[in-house]
């Protein structure tokens, strides 16, 4: 019997090239987060590029246990993990509440360790959420994971930070759209390996085409050693702070949420759907990242969703390949002249090829959709309302500005919202009294009363 598509291995070549266009699609969000933090701590740039080049060994790490695992720790899925955006606040919080900024990352490590071991203890109860995710409700997480991350891509299409010259330039969009271009012309018109690793493709043509208008900056190759080593608690031994603590315990609840929405997601898009034991392996390797991160000086590590959206557009859903993008973060975090190739790729340039990854995330939520009866007037109000409150954070950034800061952590998330209110509005109409209300809907009650026992059964299958 021929392997699943998850479990196979490719040829070197096709594993290696497919493995770096992971790390190319994520490798902005890994560094973002050590760059704000190490900012604004002060650290000089010789401290800031170890912290960054720490999380992406960390992030490697943390690929390995996720897409090879160990006893039951990883999902053994096509699955990348770094470090996650939701914990920035809480950091920079920490940060700015520290008056001795040299305490900060050891504060914040501290409080990494032990959210990260509590959530590893609560993974195999938090899994069994999984009965209450049908397709109505996954597919409207999926699609809201897609519409969430777009705002990324627009954002890197304008340029490196708000804050520049040229941000929103003719310049930055028009390289944003030359290499959109050239990603959907090779994904058109090519075939095999070569349409697989449209992506990579449209990255390196992308960056040469930049080289003229001065957007491609290949200064950090120069500056940067050949060989470094993530010293185990560089910036001091993890200090241990209550507040902190629990702001990273929430933190780890929203990136629980989040990863447990992802499985789903991608196990939808790879053909092999995430069961309760699946998604509690996949958060253990997520926890268990999470709390030997710091021990390297790095942050709390979560599932990538870009990367969900490469393996939909290049059908390539081996976690091999994964793995192997897992190697080259791990070379990076030990040789800093290797991770700043991928830094030279400029910001517009990942904005375009941002747009077609995240986009195609956002059309495998709508095609989990077709499968989730919208023909319920129920269904229908509970992906109207749950997409309306997901895309809350999007639309309007400072709604939720006069709430306490660790209730943001998780309001200003609309992955997490849209997901919370997808599932309590499915509990609403589709299992408390479902089978009545279907009944005084439809013309035909036993049929209603048959299709909803089908959905219970499918969805306690998963």
């Amino acid at each position: 019997m021929a392997d699943h598509p998850v479990d196979e291995k490719l040829p070197p070549l096709k594993m290696a090239t497919t493995g770096l266009q992971h790390v190319a699609a994520m490798y902005a969000g890994v560094v973002a987060p050590p760059l704000i933090v190490g900012a604004a701590i002060g650290l000089s740039a010789t401290e800031l590029t170890f912290l960054t080049g720490a999380c992406l060994f960390t992030a490697g790490l943390a690929t390995f246990l996720q897409t090879l695992g160990i006893w039951k720790i990883g999902a053994r899925l096509p699955f990348v993990n770094g470090v996650t955006f939701a914990g920035v606040a809480p950091m920079t919080a920490v940060v700015a509440s520290t008056d001795d900024k040299s305490d900060a990352l050891p504060i914040i490590f501290g409080a990494v360790i032990v959210a990260g071991l509590l959530g590893f203890l609560a993974a195999p109860v938090f899994c069994k959420a999984i009965r209450f995710f049908p397709p109505v409700v996954t597919g409207t997480v999926i699609t809201l994971i897609g519409i969430s991350l777009l705002p990324v891509a627009f954002g890197w299409a304008q340029g490196p930070a708000p804050t520049a010259d040229d941000y929103g330039s003719g310049t930055n969009l028009g390289l944003a759209a030359i290499t959109l271009l050239i990603v959907l012309l090779l994904r058109r018109f090519t075939r095999g390996f070569v349409k697989q690793i449209a992506v990579l493709l449209g990255l390196v043509a992308g960056t040469l085409i930049a080289i003229p208008f001065g957007v491609t900056d290949f200064g950090p190759v120069a500056d940067a050693d050949v060989v470094g080593f993530p010293t185990p608690f560089h910036f001091g031994a993890p200090q241990f702070q209550v507040a902190a603590i629990l702001s990273m315990c929430v933190v780890m609840v929203v990136s629980m949420t989040e990863s447990t929405a992802d499985m789903l997601a991608l196990g939808e898009i790879v053909e092999r759907p995430a069961d309760e034991k699946t998604i509690a392996a996949g958060l253990r390797a997520d926890t268990l990242g999470s709390a030997l991160s710091p021990f390297f000086n790095g942050f709390m590590c979560s599932a990538f969703a870009q990367n969900i959206g490469l393996v939909a557009m290049t059908k390539i859903r081996s976690r091999y390949v994964v793995a192997a993008g897992g190697g080259f973060l791990v070379l990076m975090g030990l040789c800093p002249m290797a991770a700043s190739l991928i830094a030279v790729v400029p910001r517009p340039v990942l904005g375009g090829a941002g747009v077609v990854l995240f986009g195609s995330v956002a059309a495998s939520g709508i095609q989990t959709l077709v499968r989730a009866s919208l023909d319920k007037d129920n269904n229908v109000l509970i992906v109207a309302v749950s997409l309306a409150v997901g895309i809350i954070p999007i639309a309007a950034p400072d709604f939720y500005h006069s709430f306490p800061e660790n209730a943001r952590i998780i309001l200003d998330s609309g992955i997490s919202t849209g997901c919370v209110a997808a599932v309590l509005l499915n509990l609403v109409f589709n299992h408390i009294g479902g089978r009545d209300r279907d009944a005084e809907d439809v013309t035909h009650p036993m049929e209603a009363g048959d299709e909803i026992t089908e959905a219970s059964r499918s969805a306690a299958m998963k």
